[in-house]
């Protein structure tokens, strides 16, 4: 059975950025992607110079309206990522609401996109938008550690701490949480990072369980644009064909992920030649030489069940 996507997210011209991280991988691996650009530049903003347009909130309510008009709006995803507006954000509520009460079964991934690293970088405005609005609405969130914390107003110090975190997250309204990122210490080593994720599940009996697990992914001494987009949409992809399987869910997304972005560093530091650090243009994903790896990853990260 065919399955749609409505993905509302940025564009780039050249490289892997929102729609073009998360299109081509849903694609490949079998999911029908109507993508809608919420703002559409030459480049991303990591280059010196980017050039290009926003869409509005308006803009945006006139591209669904053509679509509702046409009878094409059975959606079973939407899929969304960056945007720096508040009327943008409450656009997509809407639609997602709208969405929802024609297909109650449509799951909403959202990556929460607020900040990182103790710092925001979206208009503090935004914040609250997504912890009353969008959070509530959302059946997938992939926040890092920095947003799960500002979104929960709890900090993470432990892994304890974390498990809190997502159980709070939860009682907002996903019942998919993946902290793709955390300063929690690895027990493989300072040269490894921590994620975590928690899953509500309800087992065929009718009652309620939670699974939750750890993944710990080598630390690339490197900056992409476009990983959390890819990883928003790995997720969808593989929680689609392992609705009850966190741990298999996340071993495929994290292991797509790892496959990338080797590729990619490994071509980037070809192309810079050695002793130097690769440029933004040479760090775009490598996304068309990983298809193979898209459509079936060789699992190379393993998630541990913690609860």
């Amino acid at each position: 059975m065919e399955c749609r996507v409505l993905s509302i997210q940025s564009h780039v011209v050249r490289g892997y950025v929102g729609n073009k991280s998360a299109s081509f991988p849903l694609q490949v691996l079998g999911f029908e992607v109507d993508s809608i650009n919420s703002v559409q530049f030459s480049n991303h903003t990591g280059y010196s110079h980017w050039k290009g347009q926003v869409l509005t909130a308006d803009e945006l309510h006139v591209l669904y309206e053509g679509i509702k008009l046409n009878n094409v709006h059975q959606y079973d995803y939407v899929l969304t990522g960056y945007t720096r507006d508040t009327s943008f954000l409450e656009m997509v509520v809407d639609i997602v609401q709208e969405l929802k009460r024609a297909n109650p079964n449509l799951v909403y991934v959202c990556d929460p996109v607020l900040g990182d690293h103790g710092s925001m970088y979206v208009p503090q405005n935004l914040y609250p938008v997504y912890k009353n609005k969008v959070v509530p609405v959302a059946d997938i969130i992939t926040p890092n550690q920095f947003e799960a914390e500002l979104l929960t107003g709890k900090n993470i110090s432990t892994e304890k701490d974390a498990v809190e975190v997502m159980d709070l997250l939860h009682a907002m309204g996903p019942d998919t949480v993946v902290i793709t990122s955390s300063d929690l210490p690895s027990r493989l080593g300072d040269r490894f990072l921590v994620s975590l994720g928690s899953q509500r599940q309800v087992r065929p009996d009718g009652s309620r369980a939670t699974q939750r697990v750890r993944i710990e992914v080598p630390k690339v001494d490197a900056v992409f644009v476009g990983t959390g987009d890819l990883f928003a949409a790995m997720l969808l992809a593989w929680t689609h064909h392992y609705p009850n399987d966190l741990k298999m869910a996340c071993e495929k997304t994290f292991s797509v992920m790892h496959h990338v972005i080797q590729r990619t560093i490994s071509y980037a530091h070809e192309l810079a030649g050695p002793g130097r650090r690769p440029s933004p243009p040479q760090l775009e994903l490598r996304m068309v030489q990983s298809k193979a790896d898209i459509e079936d990853p060789a699992i190379v990260t393993e998630a541990t069940v913690i609860s």
